[in-house]
């Protein structure tokens, strides 16, 4: 077998922009042959069978390393650039153009950082806009394993059901036809929670997607709209309630988020002690990254984290957000176990001033400026609906141009499907100018997703889609009942 013909033919599928429906059931029918293209992959990059290795974790990677007096250069700008091969599910090679790029960024007091976007670029792709697309990668993993770039590149393994959704709802943009900017927001050292970091994180990066326009053939002034899900709404929330002050030069059109954690202390008390506790030490991780707040909470943990405590926290600094769960399921981070402070923790002023920091929508200098789509479902069994609306209520409150939709037969995974189709049709309106002013609201009663719901040419994409509703079940119900069901991806 000729591997180089056959992952050339692959590519080829995408050229047929009248046939898009061919190609993701031709990927996803080629992901059982995992083995075979495994072992082809060794021998694809020269005709002298060069061999290829899975890529380096950032952590190693000297891409992820700013050069010397990147300081001085201004927020968004790029630092390095590659072109990359990235892939459906880690193996099956994805037939677009992709580019990383290194740029600078900002940290919680104000010092230069800097982070990776991954840039994917369909075949006759409108060059008047781009999507940000912000994933819910929910890691403190200091050696990057949880980072987008790292498992967006061909090799990367891709082991949970909620990267493999998010990488056909990213795949749906492209196949739209979009520009799809997807950023290392939670910054170099994985400060998952950080909502402030993650927000500038996802701005710069708009600015970075700018700045390569060129290579990308982008017009000078595109339009931008961003979208992110659960620790993406993180991303996505902050960057709408950061960008009219810290970038208001964007064109940005509109803002996507559902399953928004607009409030960490509410999530906090909402999960500790459920089987999604695993949440809160990868939060307390990101949170306490150097880049994040951890000169001021490194003193808190050392003086009240008991052995125990540290253990918990140095596990969730190794690991991503499926395994963190299953480390900490149906334990207590307000309990003495962990800590010595017990129920008084989040009391803990330091610790109570970083939290009450990460609240959206305090402040009205803080408010979006181009309009917001929420989705959220009251029987969230992670987020708290009443967070959302609270979130809702106090951007209507200062002007902000909200629709917000209720998800009544969702649960936290299985909204983020559910609600996908009213989300990618809010960003094509927003692109076209057609997203009214004001605040509205508006519940669906939809369990499953009708086939044709973002239109012929992507029903492959909802076909995956509707296999991630099956493995979650109606309202996440096999996820409650055996969060293992996380460990499964879209086949």
């Amino acid at each position: 077998m000729d591997s180089r013909k056959v992952f050339r033919s692959l590519a080829g599928l995408y050229s047929y922009q009248n046939e898009r429906t061919l190609v993701l059931p031709v990927m996803l029918a080629l992901k059982h042959f995992a083995s075979l293209f495994t072992l082809v992959a060794f021998f694809v990059g020269s005709s002298s069978g060069q061999l290829i290795t899975p890529p380096l974790l950032p952590s190693v990677d000297p891409f992820y390393v700013p050069p010397s007096g990147f300081e001085n250069q201004a927020p968004g700008s790029i630092l390095r650039s590659r072109k990359i091969a990235s892939a459906y599910f880690g193996l099956i090679l994805n037939p677009v153009q992709a580019w990383q790029l290194l740029y600078r960024t900002t940290a919680i007091d104000g010092s230069a950082i800097a982070t990776v976007t991954t840039v994917f670029k369909p075949l006759n792709a409108k060059k008047d806009r781009f999507v940000s697309f912000h994933t819910a990668y929910d890691g403190a993993a200091r050696s990057g394993v949880c980072d987008p770039s790292y498992n967006y590149q061909f090799l990367a393994p891709q082991i949970d059901l909620i990267s493999s959704v998010e990488f056909l709802l990213l795949q749906a943009f492209v196949l739209d036809g979009n520009i799809v900017s997807s950023p290392d927001y939670e910054g170099p050292d994985a400060a998952f929670g950080a909502g402030r970091l993650a927000g500038t994180g996802v701005l710069d990066s708009m600015r970075a997607v700018k700045n390569f326009q060129s290579t990308l053939g982008l017009s000078n002034n595109p339009a931008v709209v961003g979208y992110g899900y659960s620790g993406g709404g993180i991303a996505t929330g902050w960057a709408a309630s950061l960008q009219p002050n810290y970038a208001p030069e964007l064109s940005i059109k509109g803002w996507a988020t559902g399953g928004t954690p607009a409030n960490l202390t509410g999530t906090a008390v909402f999960i500790d002690g459920t089987a999604f506790a695993g949440f809160l030490p990868q939060s307390l991780a990101g949170l306490s990254a150097p880049s994040a707040y951890g000169a001021q909470l490194e003193p808190v943990f050392n003086d009240i984290l008991t052995p125990y405590g540290q253990t918990v926290l140095d596990a969730a600094e190794q690991i991503c957000g499926v395994q963190n769960i299953f480390t900490f399921a149906f334990q207590e981070i307000q309990s003495t176990k962990v800590q010595i402070l017990g129920k008084q923790v989040l009391y803990e002023p330091t610790i109570a001033k970083i939290l009450q920091q990460n609240v959206m929508g305090q402040s009205a200098g803080e408010t979006p400026k181009a309009p917001v789509y929420m989705f959220h479902a009251p029987q969230d069994e992670i987020i708290p609906y009443a967070n959302a609306t609270t979130l809702r209520d106090e951007w209507c409150g200062y002007g902000a141009s909200v629709q917000f939709v209720t998800v009544q037969n969702g649960g936290h995974a299985t909204t983020e499907i559910i609600g996908f189709p009213g989300a990618f049709n809010f960003v094509k309106a927003a692109f076209a100018g057609t997203v009214g002013s004001g605040c509205s609201q508006k519940t669906i009663l939809d369990d499953s997703l009708n086939p044709l719901a973002l239109g012929v040419s992507l029903e492959p994409i909802l076909v995956g889609l509707l296999n991630g509703l099956a493995a979650a079940g109606r309202k996440d119900a096999n996820i409650i009942a055996d969060p293992g069901t996380l460990k499964k991806t879209v086949t």
